[in-house]
């Protein structure tokens, strides 16, 4: 087989793939690190609130005394671009079990003023130290298998540079939830979908961060469309996922005001609830 072919099926692992070198940092000074916020991660010229979500991840990762997130709430302050960022961590305490830290990026606007964009508030620990006992009511969601599933690649093509995120992402969304791409929303507000990231890296915890919010909008099954730009986004993780593409849920109950919630969980290949988020953004209703 040729060299290039070789390498063409070579799945990317942890710590080498497109995702962990568009999230890579460098520390200019104790708790200051510099990035360029790649264009690959953007819907329209949006960079995408999941991605951005790991960025600061990785970055309080290196801050902390402790590598893997547990609980992380960002608020969304003002639209982020492909370009320059400056991520500044301080750690609020540390501890035995849980380290605390916040996190803030910012960039430039077009007369040179430096904006914030998003803060982040974290709480941080060892999800290899946690006992492996489990209680829970909540199931798996009902997906069909994989090749039962829908891609962007299987819809019409989409204009040039539209979604960048999607052909970085394996992403096969359940037909149940995909009326509002034949102009039939069911109303319900459910969003199901597999996914992975398309070099074949499995998922570690900061890949939960960006899989909580890579699903299509619930907005558009109730029927609305545009942009849904996040307020507020608060994830939990629960412990390292397995192998293999990961199974998500998020359902909307509850739009008003301008203004929905959306509840994900993110299942493993060893049928177990990884991640859980809750987050409010903001529709058009116009």
């Amino acid at each position: 087989m040729p060299e290039a072919a070789t390498t063409a099926a070579r799945r990317a692992t942890i710590g080498d793939s497109e995702f962990d070198r568009d999230t890579a940092l460098t520390r200019r000074a104790p708790g200051v690190y510099d990035i360029d916020l790649s264009a690959g991660w953007t819907i329209i010229s949006a960079v995408n609130g999941g991605y951005l979500l790991a960025v600061l991840g990785r970055a309080l990762a290196d801050a902390l005394p402790h590598r893997d997130p547990f609980t992380i709430s960002a608020h969304y302050l003002t639209a982020s671009r492909p370009g320059p960022a400056v991520v500044r961590t301080d750690v609020v305490r540390t501890g035995r079990t849980l380290s605390t830290g916040q996190a803030s990026l910012f960039q430039y606007d077009e007369d040179g003023v430096e904006v914030e964009r998003i803060r982040v508030l974290a709480s941080y620990g060892d999800l290899g130290a946690l006992p492996d006992d489990v209680r829970t009511a909540a199931q798996p969601p009902a997906l069909p298998p994989l090749d039962q599933c829908f891609g962007p690649e299987d819809g019409p093509v989409p204009v040039d540079g539209s979604s960048a995120i999607v052909d970085r992402l394996l992403l096969k969304l359940d037909p149940a939830t995909l009326g509002w791409a034949l102009g039939q929303p069911s109303g319900k507000g459910e969003m199901r979908a597999w996914f992975g990231l398309k070099d074949g890296r499995d998922s570690d915890p900061l890949a939960l961060l960006l899989a909580v919010d890579a699903l299509p909008p619930t907005a558009f099954e109730i029927g609305l469309s545009g942009w849904v730009p996040t307020v507020e986004l608060t994830v939990h993780v629960r412990c390292r996922p397995a192998p293999g593409p990961l199974r998500v849920s998020i359902t909307t109950r509850n739009l008003a005001g301008g203004f929905l919630e959306e509840d994900a969980e993110v299942w493993d290949s060893a049928d177990r609830l990884v991640a859980q988020s809750r987050q409010l953004a903001r529709v058009r209703l116009d």
